[in-house]
């Protein structure tokens, strides 16, 4: 895909400073009130959303407690389960609220007044993802009310089942708006994610509707066949191939560098691979391996165990390769880690959906196929070597009955390497089987959920503050 540089990053990141209690945003200039064209908000919020949530400390969260990455420090720390409200207090008061949000519902009123249809369809599904991800790690959230900042600054926090209906809803609206003829004014450079190709958003929006739906397979009222039965239909206009992904690409320059690329500089603490990864695609002899992963300072790969004492040497283990954005500490250049895109979502992941919707309906006969499929879209999109990617595949074992659900996570899981997603796959199905960290934090297991931020619980306090990071989230019941 060829790459749109994101030309206004700077400015974008800018965003990431707003105070929350003031409820900044670009829109709207407290002394000077002035409308702002849906250009100048979309940027900065897809940066946000791709920097500051997927890359940010979301990301990096999911990728310790899923084994993807390993912290080499002294325990306690996140890695460890040791997560505080004060340690959530940027991901909700600053990008996820202010910075997204609100902007987002700002720029989705404008849209609709002055007739822009993609700039609404945009924000609606932007909107969608953003509530769904901010729900998958808290629950119950603060939504219906969250904008009335004139009147009401103590909204209540809608309930994790409405705001799932709210996100179906809110896609099924961003459709209708991609079938609308566009308007006088329409997004282009400024829409880092497709360009302003309303079909491949429309395809991204139906991806999301399954994403979502399966979700909730296991939700109290649910069934796995029901949710199988919408994800299903949507997907039938969804991506066509790895030419679809939805990501967001980045130049590489100073201060617009891939996240996971600044996650996994030296300043970062230690950041390296975790010893469950590695060990999974060892023992499969995956291809993709080097892909994912440096050799460590003796030639070797070797992740770190979670939660052990820190090692004096982080190369001693093996870090991760620059498709992903990381960072080689023997390399001069590193631009190929600093200019990596992040992937929102991925031709892969939405055939091990496929997989997984197709096995609750059909069986694992029926199911296999798009397994196999799904693997290979994911090797593509690496560059494995065909006769690599097709003799991992016949080595697979065909699924079963018994089977099937735990083998198509897993899969699943290393396709989407440092994507939120496996965290939310994992509290639903159990798959992977993890091991949780050595010295947890409070002997913790692995956490179902995030606190409340402080800055929320200090300012409007709600019922739903009290939960424990081991608590389930309404669709994990």
């Amino acid at each position: 895909m060829k790459k749109r540089y994101i030309a206004v990053l700077l400015a974008s990141l800018s965003l990431t400073g707003i105070n929350c209690k003031k409820y900044l945003d670009i829109n709207t200039d407290p002394n000077n009130p002035l409308s702002v064209s849906e250009a100048l908000v979309l940027a900065p919020v897809e940066v946000t959303l791709s920097t500051n949530i997927v890359g940010g400390f979301s990301g990096t969260t999911s990728a310790y407690w899923m084994q993807y990455l390993s912290l080499n420090q002294p325990s306690p720390n996140v890695e460890t389960y040791r997560l505080l409200p004060a340690d959530v207090d940027n991901t909700w008061s600053f990008y996820t609220y202010p910075n997204a949000l609100y902007n987002l519902n700002n720029m989705i009123t404008q849209a609709e007044a002055a007739g822009h249809m993609g700039y609404a369809a945009i924000g609606k599904a932007l909107t969608a993802y953003t509530l769904a991800v901010t729900s998958d790690v808290w629950g119950d959230i603060p939504y219906s009310q969250a904008f009335q900042i004139k009147t009401n600054l103590k909204p209540t926090y809608d309930s994790q089942e409405s705001i799932f209906t709210t996100v179906q809803g809110l896609l099924d609206s961003a459709i209708y708006y991609t079938n609308q003829a566009p308007g006088a004014i329409e997004p282009g450079g400024d829409d880092y994610i497709f360009g302003g190709d309303m079909d491949k958003w429309r395809k991204f929006i139906y991806f999301l509707k399954a994403r979502y739906a399966l979700r909730l397979t296991k939700a109290p009222g649910h069934t796995a066949t029901a949710q199988a039965d919408i994800a299903l239909a949507a997907l039938t206009n969804a991506f066509a191939g790895n030419e679809d992904n939805a990501l967001v690409p980045y130049p590489g320059t100073p201060s617009a560098e891939n996240p996971w690329y600044e996650n996994t500089l030296p300043g970062a603490g230690g950041v390296v691979l975790g010893e469950s990864f590695v060990n999974t695609l060892k023992t499969k002899s995956d291809p993709r391996l080097p892909i994912f992963a440096t050799e460590n300072n003796v030639g070797e790969y070797v992740g770190r165990p979670a939660g052990i004492d820190a090692v004096p040497d982080p190369s001693d283990f093996s870090s991760v390769n620059t498709f992903y954005g990381g960072y080689l500490p023997d390399d001069p250049d590193n631009s190929a880690g600093a200019a990596a895109s992040v992937y929102l979502a991925t031709y892969a992941e939405q055939l091990f959906m496929e997989a997984e919707a197709t096995f609750y309906k059909s069986g694992a006969a029926a199911a296999d196929p798009i397994y196999r499929a799904a693997i290979a879209a994911h090797m593509d999109l690496l560059g494995v070597a065909a006769g690599d990617r097709d003799a991992y595949i016949a080595a697979r074992p065909a699924l079963t009955d018994a089977t099937a659900l735990e083998q198509i996570i897993n899969e699943k899981y290393i396709a989407n390497f440092l994507n939120l997603e496996a965290y939310n796959d994992w509290r639903r199905t159990g798959f992977p089987v993890l091991t949780p960290a050595v010295n947890a934090y409070q002997n913790s297991p692995i956490p179902t959920r995030w606190p409340y931020s402080q800055t929320a619980v200090l300012t409007n306090p709600q019922p739903q503050q009290t939960a424990k990071t081991t608590d389930k989230v309404w669709w994990d019941q």
